[in-house]
């Protein structure tokens, strides 16, 4: 155990789509504790943002543009952190899509679509991840960002609901077969949390009703508001670090008691 609580140092962490929303304060937050962040994303203008931003407070942090739903790209983007790093010690599963429709409305491309990014990126990364963490001694720690739809019904979110559903069950699947070569996994499932998405989904479907809309699905959640994405990066490094290392095969609400008071 680190004598710091905490602490990733001389840690190196994967985190896809990690140059903005949740996935951007992760990266803060583990690069804050010390781990080398290696930033996997698919917009170019926020990844060298993001990097620029954790170079400037000192932090050790690398950009590597991918798109995760083509494993061409996952693998190569791995090799090339490899050429940093001798060892990769976390992955953060985060990069994802959102879509809005149900069983009818959805078409078949919005529903490949959807599961090609949340589901298969899932996977590509964490095959390229494990092949190296399971030819290193100590294991590694994996974390999914599944989501509160993954045990709950949310109106009109049909494929979105069954690709973090997929993600959560990848979660458990992980944990299972890799608990032996000391390699946890873990998901956390994330409530309505305020990100650039969720201002843009409000401004592209209630324009003119900003403020209303983002009152009416802040109260949505028992707690009152919506959460931070500081507040779902606080879990993942706890998730993440050698404090969480009885925990593998969970799955943690950030939720703002969705799940359970609703």
């Amino acid at each position: 155990m680190n004598t710091i609580a905490f602490s990733l140092a001389n840690k190196t962490a994967v985190i896809t789509g990690g140059a903005s929303g949740i996935g951007l304060a992760i990266a803060r937050r583990f690069a804050a504790h010390g781990s080398a962040v290696e930033i996997l994303d698919l917009q170019q203008a926020a990844l060298d943002t993001a990097v620029a931003e954790l170079r400037a407070a000192g932090h050790r942090a690398h950009g590597e543009s991918c798109d995760v739903s083509d494993p061409a790209s996952v693998d190569a983007a791995f090799a090339r952190i490899l050429t940093r790093h001798t060892r990769l010690h976390i992955l953060v599963n985060n990069a994802g899509i959102a879509h809005v429709g149900n069983a009818l409305t959805t078409t078949p491309e919005d529903f490949a679509r959807i599961q090609r990014v949340n589901v298969n990126g899932v996977a590509h990364c964490t095959q390229a991840a494990l092949r190296h963490m399971t030819t290193r001694e100590g294991g590694g720690v994996i974390l999914n960002l599944a989501s509160t739809v993954a045990q709950m019904a949310i109106a009109d979110r049909f494929a979105y609901s069954t690709s973090k559903g997929a993600v959560l069950a990848m979660t458990y699947s992980i944990a299972k077969d890799f608990l032996a070569q000391g390699i946890r996994c873990n998901a956390i499932l994330p409530g309505r949390i305020h990100t650039p998405f969720v201002d843009g989904f409000i401004a592209k479907n209630y324009p003119g009703r900003e403020a209303e809309m983002f009152e009416k699905l802040s109260l949505t959640q028992p707690i009152g508001r919506m959460g931070q994405p500081d507040e779902v990066a606080t879990a993942a490094l706890f998730l993440c670090s050698d404090e969480a290392s009885f925990i593998t095969g969970s799955a943690y609400p950030v939720d703002g008691g969705t799940l359970t008071l609703r």
